[in-house]
């Protein structure tokens, strides 16, 4: 029987308005679903318009202006219920989903679920399991000495894989697909054995190792950035007093 990395996946990315999860909006993103490795994969796109500015500063890495959003983007509310309804595809059909730098994508379409249907990403999901696969949380762990940036870029580089238009959600997500495929190629002795399920289980003790070890780093060279260990969904934030 072939790997769990040779068979079906899917892969989920957005891009945005900005880094800050709670704040920023998603202005487009994409599904890529692939039966098998080597098959023309299927690939949904969705635009917004997110009714809030676009930083000049986002734009200089997407390309996506105001004023092309505006004239094509949707409104929110219907594309977050899209998107969480894809997602939610996937986990009935049981194909893992591929998501590069997890907490911060989906913790950012939980909040768009909340600022525009009133419920979250866990409600989508709360009847069958999403098991996630973050190329970055593998990779970390599998080759955790190798010097050197781990971004998308990084990856493929280093991972020979493909990467034709970084920063567009669907080339992204099909790049970070890719990459899963070729991680699991490259450590088989300890991957094939694990099933998505136990791999997802197991990145969220990988990331909460990974972030200790990160804000250690900042601590000692001064730096007061906070590292959040939740993998793959940060959790609400405090109700303010």
């Amino acid at each position: 029987m072939a790997s769990w990395f040779e068979g079906p996946l899917a892969a989920f990315d957005t891009e945005t308005t900005g880094v800050d999860v709670e704040t920023d909006r998603i202005v487009s993103a994409a599904l890529v679903v692939q039966d098998a490795a080597g098959l023309r994969p299927r690939v949904t796109r969705w635009l917004v318009n997110p009714g809030v500015p676009v930083p000049e500063s986002a734009t200089a890495v997407h390309g996506l202006t105001d004023e092309y959003l505006q004239r094509h983007g949707r409104w929110p509310a219907p594309v977050m219920y899209e998107m969480a309804e894809a997602l939610s595809e996937q986990a009935r059909a049981g194909r893992p989903l591929v998501v590069m730098n997890a907490p911060f994508d989906l913790t950012l379409l939980d909040r768009e679920l909340r600022r525009h249907r009133a419920s979250s990403l866990a409600r989508w999901l709360e009847r069958t399991s999403l098991h996630v696969l973050d190329p970055r949380v593998l990779d970390k762990h599998l080759d955790r000495y190798r010097k050197g940036r781990r971004t998308l870029t990084d990856l493929c580089a280093h991972y020979g894989v493909e990467l034709a238009e970084a920063h567009d959600a669907a080339a992204d997500a099909q790049a970070s697909l890719e990459v899963v495929r070729a991680v699991g190629r490259r450590f088989p002795g300890r991957l094939e054995r694990l099933s998505p399920a136990e791999l997802h289980t197991l990145q969220a003790v990988w990331h909460a190792g990974q972030a200790r070890g990160l804000q250690a780093w900042f601590a000692l060279n001064g730096t007061e950035e906070a590292v959040d260990p939740a993998w793959p969904l940060r959790p609400d934030l405090p109700a303010a007093a």
